[in-house]
């Protein structure tokens, strides 16, 4: 049975790629959600279920053995357990890219992470962000535009059916409506896909329900 801890679902945005892949996965999982930085934070994460991870979440246990603790690899490792045909597009061209574009995602865009954190359950008035979180999304546009222009054909996402790509950047979808982000044209239909997908409307409905708030997630960025 796999086992996935996470984080508060309205804040945690590493926590959402790993829930979407386990969701995708169609396999069950046990889910357990923890505060992040509660009054029992840092003895938690030193607990065993923890260690592995040194306290990070995501983490996912498959069984007492299996451990896995990273976005990208929880993605990796439901890929292989699936049977490597669910997460990926199968055109060679297509996967190389959409992995490419996951691996950046995983690596970059430090401004946006830093100045505009992930919170589901805000959306504040648009401010103009500052130049290295423009610099930021100017990259994410052409990638997304990149992807939509050479494979994503007729379908809602960047490579046509909902992919490992889209779930990586998900919680950037997420930033762009709470802070309402100044995007290309063509992004749009694509951002309203993803917020109405099943799975992210679960998402977005647990984030409601939780009673946790931490200030430091729910400030209004200042006008640049």
């Amino acid at each position: 049975m796999l086992k996935l801890i996470l984080g508060n679902k309205a804040y945690s945005s590493w926590s959402l790629r790993g829930w979407l892949a386990a969701k995708h996965s169609a396999l069950p999982f046990e889910e357990v959600v923890v505060p992040l930085y509660d009054a029992e934070w840092e003895a938690r994460r030193e607990g065993d279920e923890f260690a592995p991870s040194s306290g990070k979440v995501p983490i996912l246990w498959d069984g007492d053995d299996v451990v896995v603790w990273d976005s990208l690899a929880i993605v990796e490792y439901l890929n292989e357990k699936t049977g490597d045909d669910r997460y990926w597009p199968t055109d060679p061209a297509a996967r190389a890219m959409a992995r490419s574009m996951a691996a950046e995602m995983h690596s970059s865009y430090a401004a946006l992470r830093k100045k505009h954190p992930m919170n589901v359950r805000q959306v504040y008035e648009p401010k103009r962000p500052d130049d290295d979180v423009i610099a930021d999304l100017t990259r994410i546009m052409e990638l997304w535009a990149q992807a939509r222009a050479r494979f994503g054909g007729e379908g809602d996402f960047l490579f046509g059916p909902w992919s490992a790509a889209d779930m990586m950047f998900a919680p950037v979808v997420t930033r762009i409506v709470t802070y309402s982000l100044p995007i290309a044209r063509f992004a749009g239909g694509y951002i309203q896909s993803v917020i109405a997908h099943p799975h992210m409307q679960d998402w977005i409905a647990g984030a409601q329900e939780e009673d946790w708030v931490l200030e430091q997630y729910e400030r209004e960025p200042a006008t640049a």
